[in-house]
C-alpha cells in the first residue's frame, strides 16, 4: 500500500495464483483449499486496512474510492485449475470477489492447453469444459484472460467469448521472441474482440535474453529442477530453491531490460492496431521487475518515458488502466444483456 501510494497507483489486481500441478483428486482438493485461503487473506488484510483500501468489483467502483482516497483492490484468478472440474465453482469465485480467471498456467489443464507445457496439446486448444467455463464467465461478468494459453487455445476463445477478453501479462512476440508472447496476427483479432493486451514487465518477455551467458544457463536449470522436482520436494528444499532463484536473479542487474525497452512493446500495439488496445500488466512477485521499474513505487519512470516519447495526457490515461476498465465495463454488459434475456439466461443456468 505505501509503494501504491509513493507510485500514484489508484487500484491494483491482487492475483489468487496456484501453479499447475498433477491434475489428481488430491491436488485438485488442496488447490481449491489453497486459493481460498489466498481469498481469505486477501479479504481479511482489507478488513485491517479499511482506512486506506476497499475492494472493488466493478469496472465503475474504482472512480467512487478514488474520491474517498483510498486505493481500490481488484481480484484476479492465475489458473483455472482451482476450478477442477467444477463449473459452479466459477460463480462461487465470482461472489468472493473475482474478476477474472486467467484460463491456465505454465502446463496444460482441464480448461485449455498453455502455451509453456513441453508435452504436446491435450485438448487442440480450449476444452469441452473450457466452452463452458467461458460461457458462465460471460453470464457472470468476469473477464477471461488469455494470457498463458497457448495459440491454438487463444484463436478459440476469440471465437467462443461473447465479450471482448484481455491478456493481463502478455508482451509481444515480434520484439521478444517468446511463447508467452503474442504475435501480431494474435494482437489483431484481440483488438477486433475489443479487448486489450497489457505488457508484462517480466525480462525475457521484454527482451531476447542472451542464451551464452550464465545467468541465463543458471535460471535454465532453476526452471528445469522447479518442473521436475518441486512436487516431490520439502517446503525447506523449496525456501532453497527460492533463495538461489532470487540470487541468481540479482546477478547482472545492468543486462536486464528497461523502461525504455517496454515502452517499445506500447508503441509496436499501438502502431499496429492503435492506442485502445494496450494497457501495463505487471506481474510483480510473478517474475516481473525491469532494471529502473521494480515496484509499483517506480510506475511513474514509465509515464515519464511514454511523455518524452510523445504520448499525450488521453494516450497515457488509457495505457494506464483506462483501457482495461472500457473492456470491464463491456463485460459487464454482456452479462446484462444475458441476464435480460430469458433465453440466454436459461442456457447459462443450465451449463
Amino acid at each position: 500500500m505505501p509503494r501504491m501510494k509513493k507510485g500514484g497507483l489508484d487500484a491494483s489486481f491482487f492475483a489468487v495464483f496456484t501453479g499447475q500441478k498433477p491434475r489428481t483428486e488430491e491436488n485438485y482438493i488442496k488447490t481449491y483449499a489453497l486459493a481460498n485461503q489466498m481469498l481469505d487473506s486477501i479479504h481479511s488484510s482489507l478488513n485491517r486496512n479499511s482506512d486506506i483500501a476497499t475492494l472493488a468489483l466493478k469496472a465503475d467502483d474504482l472512480a467512487k474510492i478514488e474520491k474517498t482516497g483510498k486505493r481500490a483492490i481488484y481480484i484476479g484468478m492465475e489458473n483455472g485449475f482451482p476450478l477442477a472440474k467444477d463449473l459452479s465453482r466459477v460463480e462461487e469465485f465470482y461472489k468472493r470477489g473475482v474478476r477474472y480467471i486467467t484460463l491456465c498456467h505454465s502446463y496444460h489443464n482441464d480448461i485449455c492447453d498453455s502455451s509453456s507445457d513441453s508435452k504436446p496439446a491435450e485438448h487442440n486448444g480450449v476444452s469441452e469444459f473450457g466452452k463452458q467455463v467461458i460461457a458462465e464467465m460471460n453470464r457472470l461478468g468476469m473477464m477471461v484472460d488469455i494470457s498463458h494459453a497457448s495459440d491454438k487455445s487463444f484463436f478459440d476463445v476469440i471465437e467462443l467469448s461473447k465479450a471482448p477478453v484481455i491478456a493481463s501479462h502478455s508482451s509481444v512476440r515480434a520484439i521478444a521472441h517468446h511463447n508467452r508472447n503474442m504475435t501480431d496476427e494474435m494482437i489483431k483479432k484481440l483488438a477486433a474482440k475489443g479487448g486489450v493486451i497489457q505488457i508484462c514487465l517480466l525480462d525475457e518477455y521484454i527482451k531476447d535474453p542472451d542464451t551464452t551467458s550464465v545467468k541465463f544457463q543458471r535460471m535454465k536449470e532453476l526452471h528445469r529442477r522447479y518442473r521436475e522436482e518441486s512436487d516431490k520436494m520439502t517446503e525447506a528444499e523449496k525456501e532453497a530453491l527460492h533463495k538461489e532463484w532470487d540470487a541468481v536473479q540479482a546477478l547482472n542487474p545492468e543486462s536486464m531490460p528497461t523502461v525504455k525497452d517496454l515502452c517499445d512493446h506500447i508503441d509496436h500495439v499501438k502502431n499496429l492496431i492503435g492506442v485502445d488496445y494496450v494497457g501495463i500488466g505487471s506481474d510483480f512477485d510473478g517474475g516481473g521487475g525491469l532494471r529502473d521499474c521494480a515496484d509499483v513505487s517506480q510506475f511513474p519512470n514509465i509515464t515519464m518515458e511514454l511523455l518524452r516519447r510523445g504520448y499525450n495526457e488521453k494516450e497515457i490515461r488509457k495505457i494506464w488502466g483506462g483501457n482495461l476498465l472500457r473492456v470491464f465495463r463491456e463485460v459487464e454488459k454482456c452479462a446484462e444483456k444475458t441476464k435480460n434475456d430469458p433465453h440466454l439466461a436459461n442456457i447459462g443456468s443450465k451449463i
